[in-house]
């Protein structure tokens, strides 16, 4: 997947499409999915997330992003309809709400430093009306920092992912260069070992790191990585 499909994956309205959140609390058994996706072929729907937020006491929750074309109340009252559902809410997506996360991982002295910038941005931005969550996790030993990059791609709505820490190398530089072929921008912090050249963008400071990272992403900003004439700063 490249770049601008990644930027496009989400978008609300396609084709006449529209992005349709739904909660479900289902039974908990065998076949409940199989249903659920049946019901979705019918009215032509498109599947764009589905998590099991709770499974207990026989009932699941179960959240559910749909591209359907036209109105959904007939998907609605069809999944409705099921003798699996006991209920079902219209929401807002998480895309909506949440819009496209920033991923930063690393030591917690640079992630807290890189998050500072980024938070400081994407309020500039949201303001505006862009929808841009940030979401860290500080983490130490090279197979823990390169589990949790080839895991970003598994998750939703992810648009950059920020190396932030004072000394990466080996499998985790391998592992970023695995999902920068998948089309996610990497930015780095200017750091010791061979991660910064696996980067799209290299940043000596950390504030300025999650600044930079928020405007490659904002549909508000005018920056574009692409655009550099250079990639260390």
């Amino acid at each position: 997947m490249d770049r601008d499909s990644l930027h496009a994956e989400n978008a609300n309205n396609q084709g006449g499409n529209k992005l349709v959140g739904l909660v479900l609390v289902t039974l908990s058994a065998p076949g409940v999915l199989h249903q659920l996706t049946g019901v979705i072929v019918r009215h032509r729907g498109d599947i764009r997330s589905i998590s099991i937020i709770e499974d207990q006491g026989g009932a699941a929750n179960i959240y559910l992003e749909v591209d359907v074309p036209g109105a959904s109340e007939a998907l609605v009252s069809d999944l409705q309809g099921l003798d699996v559902v006991r209920s079902i809410t219209r929401v807002e997506s998480m895309q909506k709400i949440y819009g496209k996360r920033i991923i930063i991982v690393g030591g917690g002295a640079q992630v807290g430093q890189v998050a500072l910038g980024a938070i400081s941005e994407a309020d500039r931005h949201n303001i505006r009306g862009e929808r841009i969550s940030v979401d860290t996790i500080p983490l130490v030993g090279e197979q823990a920092l390169a589990g949790a990059v080839r895991a970003v791609l598994r998750l939703p709505r992810v648009r950059a992912l920020v190396m932030a820490g004072a000394l990466m190398g080996g499998d985790i530089e391998a592992a970023v260069r695995e999902v920068r072929d998948q089309g996610l921008l990497v930015i780095s912090l200017n750091m010791a070992g061979s991660v910064p050249a696996a980067c799209d963008l290299v940043v000596t400071d950390p504030v300025q790191a999650g600044v930079m990272a928020v405007m490659a992403v904002a549909d508000t900003a005018k920056f574009r990585i692409e655009r550099l004439s250079r990639r260390e700063f």
